[in-house]
């Protein structure tokens, strides 16, 4: 059974009923990019939830989500040992900002590389054929900053990367606005990719907001550089040609290139095995090229983020040329 729209699923008044997954119904969906099954945000009753697979005769729950989703099924998991059931619940990572820990990445993340290189590459022609001519792309990234990374070492036409592990200052001699006048008086174009979650120590924190999963809303980072690198340059007296790109949730959308089918499918076998060998509890993942089983607590603990002191990031620094801070 394949549960609709996520943990709205797992209810008797669910907006839709499971959809039994029969040869004929996923005959070509790795043809085809997002979710046949659908997905939402949002907390549920884990005793209905767990009521549900009870009255189903489930025996097996596979999470496929990220952190909020792998949450949940710790939840699930606990409300079914109090009962003393027998259900296995299993997580598989699924988070285009690869944010899980002791995941080296979740299945679509090389994908979502894969269509932020090609808006990058774009926007550096945008950037080249104009004189002055800046390109500010905005990519998925809410805490973790491996998309802008990742599409900054595959593209290697990026001159500025923010990601929200690394603060920033705009103004000032180190800040970003006074380096990327440096590199425009020198070169006459740049490229800029920020993730969505970057700059927020720029915004005011008192407003605040959060989603229906109480994750936090962050401000619009995008559009705030945009603005201000305009402000910037205008007050110059200093003509300047910038584009802004966000192409948001496109990048994820599409079909799964040939790595990360082949990972879908391995993750998928693996995470049938364990639940069938009665294992719960655990998230199934690949973490230096071997598959291990993960506990959902330890997985859930943190998130997975960019080391600002580490080798990858060192590589990001080298591919830009970037001032390791701006400060």
């Amino acid at each position: 059974l394949g549960i609709r729209y996520g943990y709205c699923g797992l209810t008797t008044d669910a907006i839709e009923p499971p959809l039994r997954l029969t040869p004929d119904i996923v005959d070509t969906i790795q043809e085809e990019g997002g979710t046949i099954l659908g997905s939402s945000r949002g907390q549920q009753d884990v005793g209905t939830m767990v009521d549900f697979l009870v009255a189903r005769q489930i025996d097996i729950l596979l999470c496929v989500g990220g952190d909020g989703t792998q949450r949940g099924a710790h939840e699930i998991h606990q409300e079914i040992a109090r009962r003393g059931l027998k259900i296995a619940v299993v997580g598989i990572p699924k988070t285009i900002d690869n944010d899980i820990l002791f995941s080296e990445r979740s299945f679509g993340f090389i994908t979502a590389i894969d269509q932020a290189d090609d808006v990058l590459r774009g926007a550096h022609m945008e950037a080249r054929g104009a004189y002055n001519g800046i390109g500010l792309v905005k990519v998925m990234g809410r805490d973790a900053g491996f998309i802008a990374a990742g599409a900054t070492l595959s593209s290697q036409e990026v001159n500025f990367t923010l990601i929200p592990e690394v603060h920033f200052a705009l103004d000032g001699p180190g800040g970003f606005l006074a380096a990327l006048k440096e590199r425009l008086d020198r070169r006459h174009h740049a490229l800029i990719v920020v993730a969505e979650g970057a700059g927020q120590n720029l915004f005011d924190k008192a407003t605040a907001l959060r989603d229906a999963s109480g994750n936090l809303l962050h401000h619009d980072i995008g559009l705030l550089l945009k603005q201000r690198i305009l402000d910037y340059f205008a007050r110059l007296n200093m003509p300047v040609a910038l584009k802004y790109i966000d192409p948001s949730y496109i990048i994820r959308s599409v079909q799964a290139n040939c790595e990360d089918a082949i990972l879908c499918d391995q993750l998928a076998r693996r995470a049938v095995h364990a639940g069938m060998a009665g294992k719960t509890d655990l998230l199934v993942t690949s973490w230096h090229r071997k598959f291990i089983h993960v506990p959902i607590p330890m997985a859930i603990e943190r998130r997975q983020c960019i080391d600002p002191e580490g080798d990858f990031w060192s590589l990001v620094l080298g591919a830009t040329g970037q001032p390791a801070r701006f400060v």
